[in-house]
């Protein structure tokens, strides 16, 4: 996998905030702290962490793999030392006058140690580093595509988890042609890459990049007799169902990565990753705050003003039993802990209880008179005099 010279120019152990001498551990651990903080999902819409969140796993990418950061301190420890510097006097608008074939891939028109000295080394190096190579370099695999779809939950299998079938269609290689391209299963090298699947160009200051080939859409071969089914590419739509397991406690709206779960790789490459849009069904009688679960319940007058105790359901369990102090205002919430939705670390939220004292819409003419009797003995105290004059202050 070859390391862009943007990538190059950045110190990704500062990105992570680790030393150039980091261990795997050390690294791993600031990377799942930083990644915590700064995820999509905890900072939505903001911009600023969603670019901070991607240039964390650029370094993690980098620094987590071993070849990876090897080939990255090298070419840091050469740029450090001046090699790609220009020097006083060096010709050229930025005084730099000299082309990096010379150390990557010999100089033009030759190729090896008899061509720019380098049989090995530097160009061994940085020719992964740039992703070049010469006449008969193997075609570098590809990654897969990522793969995006979208499933509708139910309340309660957000909240417990669900296993749920995904049908997706996805590029992958053609079965007619054995992903080759060629009816008869034998293309040919590309001649403008020479194989590569990338083209150089000039881009400034003595630097060459890279580019895909446009003959060969970046796979290195050309087909002879172009497949019916593919058309050449080599790649064709497949459709599959695949049973996907979405984690207790998703939210709706929340976006699920599945590494490795997405369109096939090409030579030898890894495959591209899924991401799961989940929408959640609301419930007729729970709603959800966070890890939360939440729960309206009427109560009776008597019940909130002499107290008591009422049973009250959970999501998929027996009813719990809460207890009602006496003089309980309507619109008091409690808390039953332990009953709401299923945490990353195995615990479980709780379930809020909001009472809601339910006025009768009929009264028979014994509670009518009890009511009335009731009126009268507690004449004496007006439930709105703070009110007003709470009001006439402001």
């Amino acid at each position: 996998m070859s390391l862009s010279r943007d990538l190059l120019e950045k110190d990704l152990y500062k990105v992570l905030g680790v030393p150039k001498d980091a261990t795997e551990a050390e690294i791993k651990k600031a990377y799942r702290k930083l990644a915590r903080e700064f995820h999509p999902d905890a900072n939505k819409g903001d911009a600023k962490a969603e670019e901070r969140f991607k240039e964390i796993s650029e370094a993690n990418d980098v620094l987590a793999d071993p070849k990876r950061r090897k080939e990255y301190d090298e070419a840091r420890a050469l740029f450090g030392n001046g090699a790609f510097r220009p020097g006083p006097g060096a010709g050229g608008p930025g005084g730099f006058n000299f082309d990096l074939s010379d150390l990557f891939g010999g100089a033009p028109g030759g190729t090896g140690a008899g061509a720019g000295g380098f049989g090995g080394g530097l160009g061994d190096v940085f020719g992964g580093l740039f992703g070049r190579g010469g006449p008969g370099t193997r075609t570098q695999p590809r990654r897969g595509q990522d793969i995006e779809s979208e499933v509708t939950l139910s309340f309660t299998e957000a909240v417990h988890g669900a296993t749920v079938p995904l049908r997706m269609s996805s590029s992958a290689a053609c079965k007619a042609c054995s992903g080759t391209g060629d009816k008869n299963g034998t293309p040919r090298v590309c001649p403008t890459c020479v194989g590569t699947g990338q083209v150089s160009r000039g881009g400034g200051g003595g630097f060459s990049l890279t580019d895909p080939c446009v003959d060969c859409r970046g796979r290195g071969l050309i087909a002879q007799d172009p497949c019916e089914v593919c058309k050449g590419s080599g790649r064709a739509t497949s459709s599959r169902t695949m049973q996907v397991r979405i984690p207790a406690g998703v939210a709706d709206g929340q976006r699920i990565r599945l590494r490795g779960k997405g369109a096939p790789g090409e030579r030898g490459g890894p495959n591209g990753d899924l991401y799961v849009l989940v929408n959640v069904d609301a419930h007729p009688v729970f709603g959800r705050k966070g890890d939360n679960l939440t729960i309206t319940v009427p109560v009776t007058y008597p019940e909130a003003a002499l107290g008591g105790e009422i049973k009250v359901p959970t999501l998929g369990g027996p009813p719990v039993t809460l207890k009602l102090p006496p003089g309980t205002p309507n619109g008091r919430t409690m808390r039953a802990r332990g009953k709401g939705a299923l945490r990353k670390d195995g615990t479980r939220g709780d379930l809020l209880v909001t009472v809601e004292v339910s006025v009768p819409k009929h009264l028979g003419e014994k509670a009518k008179e009890t009511l009335e009797a009731f009126a009268e003995a507690t004449a004496g105290e007006d439930p709105r005099a703070e009110l007003f004059q709470a009001a006439k202050g402001a």
